[in-house]
């Protein structure tokens, strides 16, 4: 197990690095360069003004060497200025040029500073990053126990009226985008109808105070989509166990149908939608975009927004950054976790 865990590390670090490289790439193209100095100085700058504003902040070094310099593996940038002044890639935000460190990077903890909130990347995404968490605590709280249920009632008996009726939803509430089914509990239940609204809060207030009027539509427009998918992948795994030849034999020897469900047939059954459970996390974590935007809850999803519409490149790297670890480090666990919980399954 010990030597399966190192590869899986080595395995996902090599991804991580790729993955933001082509992000640091796609970033860091001249025309997005070109914006970020118009945006920082005025929409008025001649090409000669973008060439120099973008050469004295390091802009302009190769490729390799600014990946190396944001990892935090290369020493940061010196440039002389055509105007005299020695700029320091580690002199970020209005940093005192004195007793500067040689390495700044995501390795030392340095984000950089965004260009659009004014204030280090890692504090907004700290934040941020809290306020979806929330929000995904409460999601799966809700979502997780409702499909496995669902999936379990459906697949005890394959075929019958009541596995006929929860597929239906399951796939409904699949089938349904958030931006839909969001709208759809807004118009119902957070307007005034007749006079009578059911929701009065807002998911902006939920930032602060979380509570019921307030936090229960978000939760509810994002669990419905995943509900029915892990509830479909139970139920596909249950009824799969459920005509298992052991399971024919418990029945031969008289052990009731309860019994059977819970002793013999749920742990199998779970082994599958344990993987669809996990890989739910970065769902969530980049799926919530549309929900937190619709609903206007600023959490990590909002963040990612207003960095890719306003061009907040720092900001941006950073919020890749944590999405790519978010899902390399999911699927570790549940590599992991699909061994343990199968035993047919050897680690070599």
């Amino acid at each position: 197990m010990g030597l399966f865990i190192i590869k899986r590390l080595a395995v996902m670090i090599f991804t991580a690095l790729c993955l933001t490289f082509i992000v640091f790439f796609l970033t860091n193209l001249y025309p997005n360069l070109e914006k970020l100095a118009k945006s920082e100085g005025n929409f008025r700058m001649s090409d000669a003004e973008v060439a120099s504003y973008l050469g004295n902040n390091g802009y302009l070094q190769p490729l390799p060497v600014k990946y190396g310099q944001w990892l935090g593996v290369l020493p940061g940038y010196v440039i002389e200025g055509t105007d005299g002044n020695v700029r320091y890639g580690c002199a970020k935000g209005g940093k005192s040029t004195e007793n500067l460190p040689k390495f700044c990077g995501i390795l030392q903890g340095d984000w950089g500073l965004s260009s659009v909130f004014k204030d280090d990347v890692s504090i907004i995404i700290g934040i941020r990053l809290s306020l979806t968490g929330k929000l995904m605590m409460w999601v799966m709280i809700l979502m997780v126990p409702s499909a496995l249920v669902l999936g379990i009632l459906a697949g005890m008996r394959e075929g019958s009226r009541l596995d006929r009726s929860l597929s239906t939803f399951a796939i409904a509430t699949t089938a349904t985008p958030e931006y839909v089914s969001g709208v759809i509990l807004i118009t119902v239940f957070a307007s005034k109808i007749g006079g009578l609204q059911w929701f009065k809060g807002s998911a902006t207030q939920a930032m602060e105070t979380a509570t019921f009027e307030n936090f229960f539509l978000p939760v509810l427009t994002i669990a419905l989509y995943g509900m029915g998918y892990i509830a479909r992948m139970t139920r596909a795994s249950m009824a799969e166990v459920m005509t298992a030849q052991y399971i024919r034999t418990a029945r031969l020897k008289g052990v009731t149908f309860t019994n059977i469900v819970v002793k013999h047939a749920l742990r199998n059954a779970l082994i599958a939608p344990f993987t669809v459970i996990m890989l739910q996390f970065p769902w969530l974590l980049n799926g919530v975009v549309i929900v937190e935007t619709l609903f206007n809850y600023k959490g990590f999803g909002w963040t990612l927004v207003q960095a890719a519409g306003n061009n907040d490149i720092e900001l941006l790297l950073g919020v890749s950054v944590v999405s790519v670890l978010v899902v390399l480090i999911t699927q570790l666990i549940s590599d992991i976790g699909y061994v343990y919980l199968n035993p047919r399954i050897s680690v070599k």
